[in-house]
């Protein structure tokens, strides 16, 4: 009964702590959605040159896209036109960090580390693409202008604006929620169960500490943002600072799925740079932040836990605890909206409302795990000629396509090209 009421107890504690911050940096999440659409930020990508691949890398670290939906979002910038070097560069800095994810750190584990952790993405990311662009070399190509649809913003100030919300609280926040729920239960769990100075008694070397956090983090994935809880818990129980970077580095940036696919889109040798340029970037890190700066910049008690506070310095309780209920209601919201609209699209598939069986076309789409996933699928189809309209349920994967006259074999091409699988019935 002590752990239960403890696990309740750590849950609601980091929650309202990470709240407030999290709240901010998804508005500006939706800000950056709208300074930087896709067809932008592809623009920059174009050229198998330097400056593509350091406009990737810095482009990457504050967009809020995590490995989920960056692999599929990398890929299809290198299908239109973005070269390899740049598209490895954006695939390694982005996943790392993000707007949300910067606030957290800085919330839960102080001001040093919410600025290295942004700074070691965009070297590890430029360092990862001038690899791949040494090892992997192709021909430059000018940026090719794709036809892609559903890329557009709206006009206007209030229209914009709406959209800014939208896509901060219910598109990315929807897209977090499954990862961010898991982290908080994760950190709440590992502050009841695991002892005081755990890291410190069994793994009293540093470097050993980051060898099998790194490891540990390199198959499975943890998005940025939920990381960050799960770090600060580890630091309370004895795990050093650099080896809770090589975490909030190798854990948002590198899986099993990403690995596979990076392989056998990009080739092996852009695969080798990838890897190289996070394992040996995290490794570099962690010592530098374990041997070279001052300790007292990393003491997360000073930061976040229940002991060492300084009350004066944290934002007031009201603010927290309304930022907590306020965030809750969001994501739960963003699952009734999920619920409601894969009901709405099974009744349509079901029931076509006036349009004949030959203008409705489903297939079904494995591998789509957010909203990014699902703005790619839908993206890809509509770039098709006869295709009016797509609606894609993320719940099940069925992806309903109506037209009078369109290539379903180009539509599947299109989406096996950007990483996912056509499941045949």
């Amino acid at each position: 009964m002590n752990y239960i009421k403890g696990f309740g107890t750590e849950l609601i504690f980091i929650l309202t702590e990470m709240a407030p911050y999290l709240m901010l940096g998804f508005i500006f999440a939706g800000l950056l959605h709208l300074l930087f659409p896709k067809k932008r930020v592809r623009k920059y990508m174009g050229q198998n040159n330097f400056r593509s691949i350091f406009n990737a890398a810095l482009l990457g670290v504050p967009l809020p896209l995590c490995s989920c939906g960056v692999i599929p979002t990398g890929i299809s910038f290198y299908k239109h036109g973005a070269s390899k070097a740049s598209t490895v560069s954006f695939l390694i800095s982005t996943p790392q960090t993000g707007v949300d994810s910067i606030f957290v750190t800085y919330s839960m584990l102080g001001l040093p580390l919410a600025i290295i952790r942004p700074v070691v993405a965009f070297i590890t990311g430029l360092i990862g693409g001038l690899v791949t662009k040494k090892i992997d070399p192709e021909k430059g190509e000018d940026f090719i202008e794709s036809n892609e649809a559903g890329d557009e913003l709206p006009e206007g100030f209030f229209p914009k604006i709406k959209e800014m919300f939208r896509y901060s609280f219910v598109d990315f926040l929807q897209d977090i929620s499954n990862w961010l729920i898991i982290g908080l239960l994760i950190a709440a769990l590992i502050s009841v169960i695991v002892p005081d100075d755990f890291f410190a008694d069994k793994i009293p070397n540093d470097f050993l500490g980051m060898i099998v956090i790194l490891l540990i983090s390199i198959p499975v994935y943890i998005c940025a943002t939920a990381s960050v809880p799960v770090a600060a818990v580890l630091m309370l129980k004895g795990l050093s600072p650099g080896a809770a970077l090589v975490l909030l580095m190798a854990g948002p940036a590198t899986n099993a799925a990403t690995i596979t696919m990076i392989g056998k889109v990009l080739g092996k040798k852009s695969l080798i740079g990838y890897l190289g340029a996070i394992i040996t970037g995290a490794l570099l890190s962690g010592l530098i932040i374990d041997y070279f700066l001052p300790a007292e910049w990393f003491k997360v008690s000073e930061h976040f836990g229940h002991m060492g506070h300084n009350h004066e310095a944290m934002l007031p309780d009201w603010l927290k605890i309304s930022a907590a209920v306020l965030l809750t209601l969001l994501i739960i919201n963003g699952y009734l909206r999920k619920y409601l609209d894969s009901k709405k699209i099974s009744s349509v598939s079901a029931a076509p409302s006036g349009f004949s069986a030959e203008n409705i076309q489903t297939i079904h789409v494995g591998g789509m795990t957010c909203n990014h996933c699902k703005s790619n699928v839908e993206n890809s189809i509509k770039s098709v000629n006869g295709v009016e309209e797509v609606n894609v349920d993320l719940t099940t994967g069925n992806v309903n396509i109506k037209g009078k006259s369109f290539d379903l074999k180009k539509i599947r091409s299109g989406i096996e090209d950007i990483g996912y699988k056509i499941i045949e019935d």
